[in-house]
């Protein structure tokens, strides 16, 4: 069994009546792809990316039994005015949820919500459960604002409530110290990192205890920052007992990996070397197979850094599909 926990859909199409602010869909002739208009965001979509049948081919060709469905990126819109953003998620989540609809074993959609109005996002979650989506993806962060703001606690509050997991994906904000170029690759390991570091520091963490949240690509650099972390709170290395008269920001709550390790981390970090530390650090039961299919292209098969690594066969298991039914909420029974 090979859980795929970070894979993208696009909708075929928009309404013909919908707002100018919505992206187009815009047929490429000869050809069964689309192109994605939205702002300045051009991007050529294969049918896979909306289509059921192609999603279980390729399933089938990658060694795939299950993907979890999140929307591409570029339509978590958070600049939009507040209605045009919850009309856009609506149809966007209508459209997963009749995707998904034809493969219910295969395919497991999650919604959209408007972040840009907390209240209005986590009253919508309720209409996603209803819709048999299985939970939420948001980005990173909401127009440069950190998730673990005050003011996104209530969407966070009514997830932990509903027992939907977030799925929490890295979304470069505009920044003037690296160059365009370092967006898909810098920037969005930073952005990783301060996402799930602003639901620590925030307070998120510890106002819901009980939230299922992951993180696309690890979360960034955040892994490799906590043994920092981890010493300016307790004054000691490699996680021995604390030494409170070193310890630079002692507290007597949870630790920072504490904290790490309700979170869990798609494995999609490119090195067997990181999957190791991750594991390491982390625990293997923290960590979901990811691909960004088809956004990216898989890796073939689907998990072959995770099986060179010979780890045991209940590790592999884990990572590969018990800890994404355990995030998701599913009873493998």
């Amino acid at each position: 069994m090979l859980v795929d926990a970070h894979a993208h859909l696009l909708p075929f199409d928009y309404p013909a009546d919908a707002p100018e602010c919505f992206p187009r869909m815009e047929p490429i002739d000869g050809d069964t792809a689309r192109t994605l208009l939205f702002g300045a965001t051009r991007f050529r979509a294969r049918d896979v990316f909306f289509n059921a049948e192609r999603r279980i081919e390729a399933q089938d060709a990658s060694g795939v039994d299950v993907e979890v469905l999140t929307p591409m990126p570029p339509l978590l819109r958070y600049d939009l005015p507040a209605r045009d953003g919850l009309s856009l998620a609506r149809h966007v989540n209508e459209f997963t949820a009749t995707l998904c609809a034809a493969h219910p074993s295969r395919l497991i959609g999650f919604g959209m919500v408007p972040m840009q109005d907390p209240n209005a996002a986590a009253k919508e979650l309720t209409a996603i459960r209803d819709q048999g989506l299985r939970g939420v993806e948001i980005a990173s962060n909401v127009v440069g604002a950190s998730i673990g703001d005050e003011r996104f606690l209530p969407l966070f509050a009514e997830a932990e409530r509903l027992e939907l997991p977030i799925f929490v994906h890295a979304m470069p904000a505009a920044t003037d110290r690296l160059p365009a170029a370092a967006m898909g690759t810098y920037v969005v390991g930073i952005e990783g990192a301060l996402a799930a570091a602003s639901l620590v520091t925030g307070g998120t963490a510890a106002k819901c205890p009980e939230l299922r949240i992951a993180f696309s690509h690890a979360a960034g650099g955040y892994p490799l920052m906590l043994p920092r972390a981890q010493y300016f709170w307790g004054g000691s290395w490699n996680e021995a007992p604390p030494v409170p008269e070193r310890a630079v920001a002692p507290d007597d709550g949870p630790s920072p990996l504490e904290y790490a390790r309700r979170f869990y981390y798609d494995s999609l970090v490119f090195d067997r070397r990181a999957v190791r530390y991750l594991i390491d650090l982390l625990g293997h039961d923290r960590l979901l197979v990811g691909s960004d299919f088809p956004a990216m292209p898989r890796e073939e098969p689907t998990g072959a850094t995770l099986r060179s690594m010979d780890l045991p066969e209940d590790v592999h298991a884990d990572i590969t599909w018990h800890n994404a039914f355990r995030w998701l909420g599913i009873n493998p029974a």
